[in-house]
């Protein structure tokens, strides 16, 4: 299970390098970080990592009852010794839960996360404005994967997805202790950072986050 975000903060040392401004007037205001952010590298015992997101609906835009985040797909890539290595790549899989917007993140109590899909099983599918006052917090369904010995020099997580009118979408990553170990307290987990946030369009998009220098 995940942890809640407000809680890690207190590790946490924030370098934002992304551009939108925190005056951003397409994000609702209770959304707690409007921009795009990494923090300081992974504690050194840290071996572990798992990409998430989170999708909200935007209640300002009519019809937002309707709407939706599509994704076809999960990727995570971490670059270790110059090599790439694939540590998840889901296909119409998340887990997840639906955690609370009003304040954002306030504990790490949550409900399931209801998930749909396409007819052919290959999207699935967050009707974020059927739930509009939580936050769709998702992440891998794969087993958490450790990561490769050497040297990490980051990871780069990609989302293939398509997002409706009045819905938002923001990717992220976690390093973890190990593969195995649960949330408690004690800091299990060390968030890496979020990617800028997500608009809606017609088309597909490639959402990314990177902890890379220079990507």
């Amino acid at each position: 299970m995940r942890s809640v975000r407000q809680v890690r903060q207190v590790l946490l040392i924030f370098i934002p390098i992304l551009s939108l401004a925190q005056s951003d007037s397409r994000i609702p205001d209770e959304v707690r970080y409007k921009s795009g952010y990494i923090n300081s590298p992974k504690p050194p015992d840290f071996t572990s990592a798992t990409p998430w997101g989170i999708a909200i609906a935007d209640t300002r835009v009519p019809g937002y009852e309707r709407a939706q985040v599509e994704i076809a797909r999960t990727k995570l890539t971490c670059r270790v010794d110059s090599k790439d290595f694939v540590l998840d790549d889901d296909h119409a899989q998340v887990r997840g839960g639906l955690y609370s917007r009003h304040p954002w993140f306030a504990t790490d109590a949550h409900d399931p996360i209801p998930l749909a899909y396409t007819k052919n099983h290959t999207v699935v599918v967050l009707l974020v404005g059927q739930n509009p006052d939580r936050v769709w917090h998702f992440w891998s369904a794969s087993p958490r994967a450790a990561l490769p010995p050497g040297h990490l020099e980051g990871c780069t997580v990609t989302a293939k997805v398509k997002i409706s009118r009045g819905a938002l979408l923001q990717m992220g990553m976690d390093y973890w202790r190990n593969p195995t170990i649960g949330y408690g307290p004690g800091g299990n987990n060390y968030e890496a950072g979020a990617s800028s946030w997500y608009f809606p369009s017609k088309n597909w998009q490639e959402a990314v986050f990177s902890d890379m220098k220079n990507h």
